[in-house]
């Protein structure tokens, strides 16, 4: 979807010997990179974003923002733009496989979007600041001589039968190489590769891979058919990486594994053309609260029977959202956790990325998605305190007004 030419790489080579005798200070000034022989591998393309790409990767994290806002004031960039090379500079460094990197990819287009909804003058400040995380990670790993991902020929890998199957099982068998190049060769189409993804991100349940995979589909609908597959090869590299910690782990298959293609088959959900039923106020939240009090197993199935049965994919997935969200509102203060990672946040998060993906993928993936969304929920232990906001005043010190 995004091949490079021979032409291309030999204008980053030249770009190289370039930066090579300008010096690296004035190289970085420009906006080139030192790093450009990669043990031979063929530079990722980044096309008209290459020089921005650079100037994140090498520019310390403290001299960067009074860098990028001049650009802004004199109108040589945009937000939107700066919102593209991060994410190109992010994928090239990283690949999908880094902590701090993949969190900070998933941050860009909220920031965006925040920055549309900021006041006049602060519209920068979203963006800016994960731009500042962004290069700030990339600096810790070696800045622009790291680089993770290479250019891939698509036309290069063809390959016949069910792709999204065969991605699913490269990345359990570990083999990165052969899932990226079944990747490559799944369609013309940002939305072709996305849905051939699809197996593989709900082969576990994660919230990473979930939100990542929902966020790397957003900034290839940003940066376009041109860098769509740089983007969506990270989450199957996520994928992979999972599976490699999970073997490493000597854990188990994930029985999400062996449960979903038993409710596909119980309910007759293979091929299913999704109902637009709804239920009504009081079966919607009484499905949500079935999969808010779980087992995962009882939740996944209460979805597949809600589908089953004609219910629509919003609806089900409004019901999946509210146990979620009470997951985040029922937590009491002797579970009290303001960090990301608490049972509501990642429930929430998950949902989300479920509910947009459904709207955009086939409907096969739509459904057994939405199972996964329910089962992934109710993985996470309910909570008996009751939901907030409540008639009682608060009676934790952290909400007590002062003054």
């Amino acid at each position: 979807m995004s091949p490079s030419s021979r032409r291309e790489f030999l204008n980053d080579l030249g770009r190289g010997m370039l930066a090579a005798g300008l010096g690296a200070t004035l190289a970085r000034d420009l906006g080139f990179s030192a790093a450009f022989a990669d043990d031979g591998a063929e530079a990722l393309p980044l096309g008209d974003y290459e020089a921005l790409v650079r100037l994140l990767q090498s520019t310390p994290a403290d001299e960067l923002q009074p860098i990028l806002a001049a650009k802004l004031r004199k109108g040589e960039t945009d937000l939107r733009t700066l919102v593209c090379a991060g994410a190109l500079a992010n994928a090239q460094t990283f690949g999908g496989c880094d902590y701090v990197g993949f969190h900070t990819a998933m941050a860009l287009l909220p920031a965006l979007e925040m920055s549309r909804a900021s006041p006049p003058g602060r519209e920068a400040l979203p963006v800016l600041k994960v731009l500042y995380r962004n290069t700030q990670q990339i600096q810790s790993v070696g800045g622009a001589s790291r680089k993770t991902l290479f250019a891939l020929h698509a036309e290069e890998h063809a390959v016949e039968g069910d792709p999204g199957k065969r991605i699913r099982d490269a990345c359990r068998e570990t083999d990165v190489a052969r899932a990226e190049e079944l990747l490559a060769a799944a369609g013309d189409s940002p939305r072709a590769a996305f849905n051939a993804m699809q197996p593989a991100v709900q082969d576990d349940i994660d919230v990473h891979r979930f939100v990542f995979a929902h966020r790397t589909y957003g900034l290839a609908g940003l940066l376009g058919k041109e860098h769509a597959h740089t983007l969506l090869r990270q989450s199957v590299r996520l994928c992979v990486d999972h599976e490699r910690g999970r073997i490493a782990r000597k854990s188990g298959d994930p029985p999400v594994r062996a449960l979903l293609p038993k409710l596909l088959d119980r309910y007759q959900l293979a091929g299913l053309e999704p109902g637009d039923r709804d239920p009504g106020d009081e079966a919607v939240e009484g499905l949500a609260e079935t999969i808010y009090a779980g087992p995962p197993e009882r939740a996944a199935e209460a979805a597949a029977a809600a589908l089953a049965e004609g219910v629509s994919l919003e609806v089900v997935g409004e019901a999946i959202s509210l146990a979620s969200n009470a997951l985040a509102l029922r937590q009491g203060s002797d579970r009290w956790r303001t960090h990301g990672d608490a049972a509501g946040v990642h429930a929430s998060d998950a949902t989300n990325s479920w509910r947009d993906m459904a709207r955009v993928i086939d409907a096969r993936h739509a459904v057994s998605g939405l199972i996964v969304a329910a089962y992934h929920s109710a993985a996470h232990s309910p909570f008996a305190t009751p939901a907030y906001p409540t008639d009682e005043p608060f009676d934790y010190p952290q909400f007590r007004w002062r003054g």
